[in-house]
Order: C-alpha cells, then structure tokens, then sequence
C-alpha cells in the first residue's frame, strides 16, 4: 500500500530510549484521538536529514503546536540508540521532536515508503516525506521526489498548509 490523503495509517511497533533503555511502541497509540505530525526520513546522521530536515522541525515544533498538533514524530528506520544519540547531538528532543526508530522498517513499508540505494548502504529506508495526521487518517501528505531534497517535505513547507 502506498499511502495517499485520507489514508488510515496501519499500526507498526516502532522503538524509542525510555528512562529504563530502549522500549517498544504502537503507532495506533500516538495516533488515536490525535492530532500528529509525522516526518520520515532516510537516517539519522544522513546529510539533508541532519543539516535541513530535522532542523525545520526544531525550527517549527512550537508554531504546530500552537496550531493545535499534539506531537511531532520523526521516524527513521533506524535503531532507538542511534535514535537517541541523535536526538541529543541535534538537540531534536529538547525541541520537542519524538524520535522513533522503526527498526525492521514495518511502518516504512507498510504505508509505502520504503526505498533501497545499495551503493550507499541503504537497505529498506524511508524516502524522505512530512505528513499531517487527524485521528490516524492523512490529511497532508508531502513526499519528496528525491531523498537528498527537502523541500516539499521541510516542517515550514508542511507548517504554511495548515
């Protein structure tokens, strides 16, 4: 399934570093009654992700709040170490950022949006996209042409539609 506008998001076990190590979550519980923004991304320490994706969402994550957003998900097929590690080196957490990992990329491929680039060591990664969630139903969907852009998908391309 390819996710569209309007699309019922599937529920995933995704993983994050909780205050007792590294802890599993379902995506139908972020979701559920909710107002969520999430943003995928190839990976951490990547290039575009660490030098624009992940900095509009710093730069944005008050703004979408103010507009009602209950939370703000970065989600990288990535494990919860690498996740908080990067999380503390961009300071994405203390903006506010949730960041997730969906280690065996069940979510990324479960909506669609899984790529591979074997001469860079890209294995089943997310292609780069921002989306707005109601409920766990899109209501916004950008999705990058290319993993290196970030555009269409960067948090005030996303914060302007709202």
């Amino acid at each position: 399934m390819t996710i569209t506008t309007g699309t019922k998001l599937p529920d995933a076990t995704l993983c994050r570093m909780g205050d007792n190590g590294p802890e599993t979550v379902q995506m139908n519980d972020l979701l559920v009654g909710r107002k969520v923004v999430i943003f995928g991304l190839p990976g951490a320490y990547t290039g575009t992700c660490s030098t624009a994706h992940v900095p509009s969402f710093m730069r944005t994550a008050d703004a979408f709040k103010q507009k009602g957003v209950d939370a703000v998900i970065c989600l990288s097929v990535n494990d919860p170490f690498v996740m908080a590690a990067w999380s503390k080196d961009t300071g994405a957490g203390d903006a506010g950022i949730m960041m997730l990992g969906d280690a065996s990329a069940e979510f990324t491929k479960g909506i669609g949006m899984d790529f591979d680039a074997p001469p860079v060591g890209f294995v089943s990664r997310s292609k780069r996209y921002s989306m707005l969630v109601d409920d766990g139903v899109v209501t916004i969907l950008n999705e990058e042409g290319s993993p290196g852009e970030c555009e269409i998908s960067a948090g005030e391309t996303l914060l302007a539609t709202l």
